[in-house]
């Protein structure tokens, strides 16, 4: 299969690009059925030669170029009708009657504010491909996008996530006049996952069959972006990770919001605490599933030596060799569990049993990941000394 990308330089022409380029690779295996012998990118400043060929050879072609923030007003119809009209004329040049896709946009609709010179540019390029359509039986696949959100998108430009994103990332100031201003947001992953469908004749219609469209997207207001924003940026202080379910609006713009991070924020130090007998560092914290930290023991140390009522922990050692007891805090039996790095395995800290690690080595440290069910209070530590033996 040969496909042409026109707008390749574009935001969601790079992510596409990119994820068609994987499939090309071999490097992304989960669509066997995409099979792809060229790409053609086309972009503004491409050689007509490079259309010519394209649209001549092409088994697909993604219309993504477009204009919605031109110097010239007048190249908006340039661009989303003009070009368009170049494109198709050069598909009925060499009779390719290949799948077309136009990126339209939620604007033309021309509804309330949407009544602008961007949304009858838009608008005018849907009737475009829906008469070369009728007109050469080819079929043609319009999606009319809301606002796009994801890694690779130009700040201070037209997308309120990605200047959101990126000011924040970088220290600079958001102005938000209505905090309940609603949005309809699809992220980048999403659209190109809908691209790839469409690509495999299993693009998603609307209830009117007319158009084509992504299946999920996100209605948010500012505020909840704002909000989210000023959680993720504090995560390196507090440690703690905000929830973001599995295909979550908060999980997506994470993602956003981390591809902004410049150089000197993309690391961060953490909290050692250091003693004679080694270290212990707190790693992560979760709103509902605990934390993570990583303890460090010198050769011959014994740490621990307590008990919790309801807290319950993994101990799971990835370097050294070292010994970890526990008994029950009502009787005298000692539940012994030898661990090593080198049969990494997690071992339960079982509520009411009092429990240590202790280092068998008297040259190398014990190094140990440590999870407990949930973030340490020190109001109510649920924790109490007593030797394990």
């Amino acid at each position: 299969m040969k496909i042409l990308i026109t707008g390749a330089k574009g935001f969601v022409g790079k992510n596409l690009s990119a994820a068609l380029q994987n499939i090309k690779d071999n490097k992304d295996r989960t669509r066997p059925n995409i099979k792809i012998d060229e790409l053609y990118l086309y972009d503004i400043d491409s050689s007509k030669e490079l259309l010519e060929t394209a649209c001549e050879k092409a088994d697909f072609v993604f219309n993504l170029a477009g204009a919605n923030r031109p110097k010239d007003p007048a190249d908006f119809k340039n661009v989303n009708f003009g070009f368009a009209s170049e494109l198709l004329e050069t598909l009925i040049k060499y009779n390719n009657k290949c799948p077309v896709m136009l990126s339209s946009s939620v604007q033309a609709t021309l509804e309330g504010r949407y009544d602008n010179d961007y949304g009858r540019s838009k608008k005018a390029g849907e009737e475009l491909f829906f008469n070369y359509s009728k007109e050469s039986d080819s079929k043609v696949l319009v999606y009319r996008f809301p606002n796009i959100f994801g890694k690779w998108c130009r700040p201070n430009y037209n997308s309120a996530v990605a200047t959101f994103c990126h000011n924040t990332a970088n220290d600079l100031p958001i102005t938000v006049n209505d905090r309940a201003t609603l949005l309809e947001l699809v992220y980048i992953d999403d659209l190109v996952c809908e691209m790839l469908d469409a690509l495999e004749g299993k693009e998603h219609i609307s209830e009117d069959g007319k158009y084509c469209v992504v299946p999920t997207t996100h209605k948010v207001t500012l505020g909840e972006i704002v909000d989210l924003l000023e959680a993720f940026k504090a995560q390196p202080a507090t440690l703690v990770m905000p929830e973001i379910p599995y295909d979550s609006f908060a999980k997506k713009l994470y993602s956003t919001y981390l591809s902004y991070l410049p150089k000197d924020k993309a690391a961060f130090p953490l909290k050692m605490n250091i003693d004679d007998r080694g270290s212990f560092t707190e790693l992560l914290k979760t709103s509902k599933c605990g934390q993570f930290s990583v303890n460090i023991s010198k050769p011959g140390i014994t740490k621990g030596q307590h008990w919790h009522h309801s807290k319950w922990e993994f101990f799971i050692v990835v370097s050294g060799r070292g010994l970890i007891q526990q008994r029950r805090v009502d009787s005298d039996e000692v539940l012994n569990f030898y661990v090593s790095g080198d049969k990494i395995e997690a071992v339960h800290m079982l509520p009411g049993y009092t429990h240590n690690i202790i280092n068998l080595s008297d040259r190398d440290d014990l190094v140990t990941v440590m999870w407990a069910n949930e973030c340490f209070d020190p109001d109510k530590p649920d924790t109490f000394f007593e030797v394990v033996e």
